[in-house]
This record gives structure tokens, sequence and C-alpha cells, in this order.
């Protein structure tokens, strides 16, 4: 099996409604919704690293009429992933939106798509070592405009290393506004502020690479 088609495999359980990953896709659209219907008359900038098809920000944004205020940057590395994505927003009437293949992992990708209002980091964390773990939160400030949110995600298989990403989350300076650890799964959803000062983007070398 090619890297490519397990990327794009990965994308099968969201056709099951009941399924972790569509549970887990429901709360961070939520989430998504809920930032939007906060800022409704604001222009505004996303950015989503390791975008996938694109499901929770395309999704979101297909069913609202305001959906052209936001300047949204999707990148994705897989190849077949990205053209599911762009034929997903083009199906949705948001042509707008940049879908741009690239490796997330490298900080020369997030050059003209940083500082963003929302930062989506899902299905991140899950693979990708500790250490840059840490590292990729650590650069959030990089990558946050003033009050910014962050939202991710993270399995708690064991080690949960959940209680280390909140914590340094804070260190980097960001509030949590929530946490959702369902007792029946293993995925965790959090939601977190930006309560500190950006900083500019150093747009050389690497956050973090794929285990798998």
């Amino acid at each position: 099996m090619t890297v490519r088609t397990e990327w794009q495999a990965w994308h099968e359980p969201y056709a099951d409604a009941n399924s972790p990953l569509s549970r887990r896709l429901r709360l961070v659209q939520r989430h998504i919704a809920s930032w939007l219907d906060e800022r409704s008359d604001e222009r505004l900038t996303v950015v989503s690293a390791c975008a996938g098809q694109g499901h929770d920000l395309i999704g979101v944004l297909a069913a609202r009429p305001d959906a052209r205020r936001l300047h949204a940057t999707l990148l994705e590395y897989d190849a077949g992933n990205v053209a599911a994505a762009r034929a997903a927003a083009d199906r949705a009437g948001l042509s707008h939106l940049v879908i741009r293949q690239a490796d997330a992992g490298r900080l020369s990708s997030y050059a003209g798509a940083v500082p963003a209002d929302l930062v989506l980091m899902v299905g991140v964390f899950g693979n990708i070592s500790d250490a840059d773990v840490e590292r990729t939160v650590a650069a959030f400030p990089q990558f946050c405009a003033t009050g910014a949110t962050v939202i991710w995600t993270r399995a708690r298989r064991s080690p949960d290393l959940t209680p280390a990403v909140r914590r340094w989350l804070r260190d980097a300076g960001f509030v949590e506004e929530a946490f959702h650890a369902p007792d029946d799964v293993r995925f965790s959803v959090g939601v977190h502020r930006f309560a500190g000062t950006p900083r500019p983007l150093d747009a050389t070398g690497t956050l973090f690479t794929f285990l798998r």
C-alpha cells in the first residue's frame, strides 16, 4: 500500500456517522461554527495544517452564506487528498479557498498564510513524536494573530500526552476555552485562545515529521 493510498483510506470512517472519527469531526465543526458566529462582522484568516480532504473547514463553510469573508489556506501533502479537497470546495461554491499541496511540517509552508485568526491542528499531534508536538506548540505564536484560536486533536492512548500538550499551550501564552475527552473513545479535542504576543514567522526549518 502506498503512502498516498493510506492517507486517502484514512478518511473512510467518515462515511460512518457513528465512528469516532465522525464524532470528532462534529466536535471540531461545532467549534469552528461557534467561532465564526462570535465574529460575524469580521473578515478572518484561517490556516489548516495537514488538512486532509478538508472535511472540517469545508463542511462548515459549505452551509454558511458568509463563507467568502474568510481567507483560508489548507495545507496538505498528499496529492490525492489535495484533489479531493479541491473538488469538495468547488462543489460547495468555495473556490476561493487556497488548498495548497505542501508539507505542513515545514515552517516555509506557512508563508503568506499566517498570522491567522484560527489555526486548525486536527489529526496532527497523534502522528508525530512528542518532541515534535512540543516544538510545534512552542511555534504557535508565529502562526497566530492577536486573540487567535487554535483547535487541536490528540488520541489519549497510553501514555496520555494531552496533559502535557495543555501545559505547553499555557506556557506558550494560550488560555484553554474547551477540552473534550469522551469516556468511551480515545480522541480529545482542545480549543485554546492566544493571549500572548504574536511573533513574526521564521520561515526556516522543520517543526515535525510524520511517523508513518
